[in-house]
């Protein structure tokens, strides 16, 4: 079997996850009758500290619903130039939310909270007022970099100040949870709104879930009606989420570990493009001898696949389906072919 590092979204369930989604006790989630789904919900909603959550097929769904809760038609979102949001999510913001987006430099996890304020416009002036930021936590395209917390504080600070909401995009705030020991309610008390993910890094088949305030989750569920989104028998799904909550967060710690040492292992041919605190391990190869696309088909020609994110940008993702046999394998091949 190819040891595929391409992202932690290709895990398939347990046999145990398997089990739970068939024995799942179901309902019409749109009338609100789904057990499982509730359970899931009120769950999410506990460990963030929140009121509510709303259980969505998808990250980006979740984000673009959050995001039509906090910004109005016309509206604007800041965000940096980097995030999901704007970057993998088909242009939702503006083709469904009607909202307009403006980046800062794109800097992964190292964000300057001060230059954020800087870009803030307020009602008046005939100009497009800021009525929300999202920061990313962990960041994807950042090499799974963590948001300190004191930035956090500081963004929220800066969003008080302003009257704007705070969202993130907490596709692997899991990670960010593990990494440095920050509770999730405290990372849920920074923020109006979150979306977090259950199909990556904890294994789930699919699904993520928007968090917030009961009057907001209630906006969230109309707006993903309108969206396509809502769902009939959807415990089937959510079983995998109530089991991917119990069994998966903790061992987050042992992809970060395989993580690790494939750094350690590529860290001496120069393409390490930042250190890794996670379970992304991102490839810097501008000075590299080949470029993303050759790294890759001679990656995949030995039986390891990794992620081509530009021309001289690759990524390598850890997950519970990649053995410490596999990894071993890999920071093998990679070096091999790094060298030749």
């Amino acid at each position: 079997m190819p040891i595929d590092l391409r992202s932690d979204t290709v895990t398939r369930p347990t046999a145990g996850m398997r089990e739970a989604m068939a024995t799942a006790e179901v309902g019409d989630d749109v009338y609100g009758e789904d057990p499982t789904v509730n359970a899931l919900e009120s769950e999410v909603a506990a460990l963030f500290g929140h009121e509510a959550a709303l259980f969505c097929p998808t990250g980006s769904m979740a984000n673009q619903i959050a995001l039509q809760v906090l910004v109005p038609p016309g509206g604007e979102l800041l965000c940096d130039a980097d995030a999901h949001v704007v970057t993998y999510e088909m242009g939702a913001a503006a083709a469904y939310g009607g909202i307009t987006s403006r980046t800062w430099p794109a800097v992964g996890a190292d964000i300057d909270p001060d230059g954020v304020a800087g870009m803030i416009r307020p009602d008046g002036y005939w100009a497009v007022p800021t009525r929300a930021i999202a920061v990313e936590q962990t960041h994807n395209r950042g090499g799974g970099g963590v948001i300190p917390l004191d930035t956090l504080r500081e963004l929220r600070r800066v969003a008080d100040a302003a009257q704007s909401a705070l969202h993130c995009d907490g596709a692997r705030i899991w990670h960010a949870h593990v990494a440095d020991g920050v509770p999730l309610a405290t990372y849920g008390a920074l923020f109006d709104t979150l979306s977090v993910c259950l199909s990556k890094g904890l294994g789930a088949p699919v699904g993520s879930l928007v968090v917030g305030t009961a009057d907001k989750i209630e906006q969230a569920r109309l707006v993903r009606k309108r969206m396509g989104g809502g769902m009939r028998q959807a415990g089937i799904l959510a079983a995998a989420g109530r089991y991917a909550l119990t069994h998966h967060v903790d061992r987050l710690a042992e992809d970060h570990a395989k993580a690790a040492r494939l750094a350690e292992a590529i860290t001496p041919y120069g393409v390490l493009a930042a250190p890794v605190r996670t379970n992304l391990v991102p490839l810097d190869l501008t000075k590299a001898p080949m470029d993303a696309h050759a790294l890759a088909a001679a990656a995949r020609a030995e039986g390891v696949l990794i992620s081509v994110l530009g021309p001289r940008t690759a990524r390598l993702v850890t997950h519970l389906d990649v053995t410490n046999a596999a990894i071993d394998r890999a920071a093998t091949i990679l070096p091999r072919i790094l060298r030749a």
